[in-house]
């Protein structure tokens, strides 16, 4: 009778192993295999000794210092019953900036993200981030934070709502390195909202900046991060229309005066150049003529006379009347 017993316990532990010990990794999955809840490690290396590393400052590093894990690449295994696996898709993903894994009624429905400016306007903003898990610190991701989607959105929402805060528009500069001279916008300097909609690259490439150290430090890696929209509240935006349609008109005006002062000081450095050079030719004419005369001069006088002569003959030439004194 016991006997029997036993043998049944290890059928039914032989098939709960079959049955359940089996699983597979996809193509796009990746998986921890943890033994009594412990993942497989590479000895004693942490992300801190990995190239994703190198964008963090050292108190950083301290902080986000994660041990690196033997990860399951796709394929068909088995695992014993005290063995749990944990897989991940690390196939990237298109998110609202607006999107809260948390509530799905938040930030208008995940539509719109709501950020303050720095002169006290509500905008909305309008946009996509694309992600993906980091298989190098899928330590962090499964282990290190508890749901780490939502910690890396609000993440990137507290860092874009802070740049939209303090943002100053960059001042355009032309000429020489050291002799730089600034340039007016064509949008008036002050309003956040107008300088947020000309620099939208550059509050793109901040975030991206900003985002890229993710990886290290929560196990999410952020590809992409693209604001398209920043809409003011609608009592805001029609007066902000009717700002930018005067200033558009004052600056037309503006470039149309510049553009005729600037002609006008071409033409003058044109005629200034055209006398110059007409200047500089009787010059060279008279003396040619010095030249000319010293050589007589020192050929004798009667070479001098003779030249007088002849000047005087090409002279009475070209003249339709000749007064001549009579002698007395």
């Amino acid at each position: 009778m016991v006997g029997a017993i036993v043998l049944g316990i290890w059928i039914w532990f032989v098939l709960r192993c079959l049955f359940t010990g089996i699983y597979t990794v996809d193509q796009n999955e990746r998986a921890i295999v943890t033994t009594f809840g412990r993942a497989p490690r590479f000895g004693d290396k942490t992300t801190a000794d990995d190239p994703m590393s190198a964008v963090l400052d050292p108190e950083e590093k301290a902080r986000y210092r994660y041990p690196l894990l033997e990860v399951t690449d796709p394929g068909l295994y088995f695992k014993f019953p005290w063995q749990q696996v944990f897989k991940v898709s690390i196939a990237t993903q298109t998110a609202s900036i607006a999107f809260d894994p948390d509530s799905s009624l938040a930030n208008d429905r995940g539509t719109a993200l709501e950020a303050v400016t720095k002169d006290q306007l509500n905008t909305g903003l309008k946009g996509q981030i694309r992600y993906k898990v980091d298989e190098k610190n899928l330590y962090a991701y499964l282990f290190g934070v508890r749901k780490p989607i939502s910690h890396v959105m609000g993440y990137f929402v507290s860092v874009l709502r802070e740049r939209i805060a303090k943002f100053e528009a960059p001042v355009a500069k032309i000429g020489e390195p050291g002799h730089e001279v600034p340039v007016s916008s064509s949008h008036i300097s002050g309003i956040s909202i107008n300088d947020l909609r000309k620099n939208l690259s550059n509050l793109n490439a901040h975030m991206e900046k900003e985002c890229v150290a993710s990886g290290a430090r929560y196990g999410i890696t952020f590809e992409t991060a693209l604001i398209t929209e920043i809409d003011p509240p609608l009592d805001v935006e029609s007066a902000l229309a009717a700002i930018n349609t005067a200033h558009n008109q004052v600056s037309s005006e503006i470039s149309l005066s510049q553009a005729g002062a600037d002609q006008k000081i071409v033409q003058s450095k044109k005629a200034v150049e055209i006398e110059t050079l007409k200047a500089q030719a009787e010059v060279q004419l008279i003396r040619q003529l010095s030249e000319q005369l010293a050589i007589l001069k020192a050929s004798g006088t009667e070479a001098m006379r003779l030249y007088l002569r002849n000047y005087k003959l090409q002279l009475f030439s070209k003249a339709r009347r000749v007064i001549v004194e009579a002698d007395r």
